[in-house]
């Protein structure tokens, strides 16, 4: 199966760089580009597409707006010249943001990006099961694999996502969310402020919990989950 994709940029060369790039991907299918942001909006709204790749400054609509408005969108890559829309790509869950001029290798990655989280997707909705996380972090989207995952701490708005082998991953999302994405079997809220994977518990004691690399507080609305640990 293909991904439908569109484009849309006002500057012409730009649309012809982007529909050479999407045919030495066979997993992509270019159906339609707009060199009209409007018009581009009102065909998203009457056809599938799945992946958008969207210019952010164009003369009758910025692609951030655009974004905005859409009922609901497909997957975006932005593609804009200027670096200061980072954070607007970073808030809509953009797949990613290339900057112009766009490197095919770069382009490329993006687009690995995209099939990845299409996948994720689609398993996620055939109720398959998955290994993988996808949060939002320095403005792009992170695939995490779920056995790298240490704890995982609330920072009020933010969390932390401590990996065992790689770097803790920052991202805009509630404890809570966070927790909605992930399997109930395989992880459990043990405070207000952590979540830990069940399977690499090392051993409960006086309230907290051991893991190869810290000691967790677990909170008095997460006692039961301990004594059923405990066996208890």
């Amino acid at each position: 199966m293909q991904l439908k994709c569109v484009a849309i940029d006002d500057e012409p060369l730009a649309l012809e760089l982007i529909k050479n790039y999407v045919l030495k991907f066979p997993a992509l299918q270019m159906v339609q580009t707009f060199e009209d942001a409007v018009s581009g909006a009102e065909y998203i709204g009457r056809h599938t597409v799945d992946l958008l790749f969207l210019d952010i400054n164009m003369p009758d609509i910025t692609g951030i707006d655009l974004a905005r408005g859409l009922e609901n969108p497909p997957m975006i890559i932005f593609t804009t010249a200027y670096k200061n829309f980072a954070f607007e790509g970073f808030e809509l869950e953009a797949i990613d943001y290339l900057l112009k001029p766009i490197d095919v290798k770069r382009f490329g990655k993006a687009i690995e990006k995209a099939l990845d989280y299409h996948k994720y997707k689609n398993a996620i909705a055939g109720n398959q099961d998955d290994e993988s996380l996808y949060v939002y972090s320095e403005y792009r989207m992170v695939k995490i694999n779920l056995r790298d995952i240490e704890y995982i701490e609330s920072m009020e708005d933010y969390i932390k996502i401590h990996l065992q082998f790689s770097k803790t991953i920052l991202t805009l999302m509630p404890l809570k969310r966070v927790l909605e994405k992930l399997p109930a079997d395989k992880f459990q809220r043990i405070h207000r402020s952590y979540i830990v994977p069940v399977g690499k518990i090392i051993s409960m004691q006086n309230r907290r919990v051991k893991l190869s690399t810290i000691e967790l507080p677990i909170s008095d609305s997460y006692i039961d989950f301990a004594r059923r640990w405990m066996g208890k």
